[in-house]
């Protein structure tokens, strides 16, 4: 039996690496055998989307082209992180593993686009992509986001609270828009509170 896919999104600061976590854990301890990823992933063209949000890899310095230019890149790590035959996640869900992934086409459809038009072109790069069992979107507020970012100490280019405002509002449209399973959590809610959500919401798989 093929293994289920299940996404954890949310702006950042919405507590999706613990989630995905506590989720892999709750799995693995019921004797579901799972996988735990997140993207960008750990393969080459991740990590070189991890070092342009670092500042140590220069790209375009216009804010729109940047966009574009880390939307196709993710997309290019995203084909490798389901496909490569060394820990693609079909590679896992084949063998009947559960894979758990942080961020997912969601991320690159908020964080990329400001209107419809962008959000199409992200649409249709990101198409052919294997669908999720079930998107879980962890909604946090703003204010909330940023007191659990403050003590980070490094800040990618997209945490900053003009960014958030555009990717919580796009988030809003793209599960409008998304023709599967998504389930909305609140998440300043406690952590085990949250937890216990995202297990109801899987148990119905």
């Amino acid at each position: 039996m093929k293994g289920k896919f299940i996404v954890i999104e949310g702006i950042d600061g919405s507590g999706t690496s613990t989630q995905s976590q506590l989720l892999f854990d709750y799995l693995n301890n019921q004797g579901n055998k799972s996988h735990l990823t997140y993207e960008p992933s750990n393969g080459p063209i991740g990590n070189l989307i991890r070092e342009i949000f670092k500042g140590r890899v220069t790209v375009c310095s216009d804010e729109i082209l940047f966009d574009k230019q880390l939307a196709l890149l993710f997309a290019a790590d995203r084909h490798d992180h389901l496909h490569n035959p060394i820990d693609g996640m079909e590679n896992f869900l084949n063998k009947g593993l559960n894979v758990v992934c942080t961020r997912y086409f969601f991320s690159s459809y908020v964080y990329h686009s400001r209107t419809h038009e962008e959000r199409q072109f992200l649409y249709e790069i990101n198409k052919d992509f294997l669908k999720p069992d079930l998107i879980i979107y962890l909604d946090n507020p703003i204010d909330v986001s940023l007191a659990r970012m403050s003590n980070r100490s490094v800040k990618d280019a997209y945490e900053n609270i003009e960014k958030l405002k555009i990717v919580k509002k796009n988030y809003d449209l793209v599960i409008q828009e998304y023709q599967g399973e998504v389930v909305k959590i609140p998440a300043d809610l406690p952590v085990q509170n949250i937890h216990q959500r995202i297990i109801d919401s899987i148990n119905n798989l």
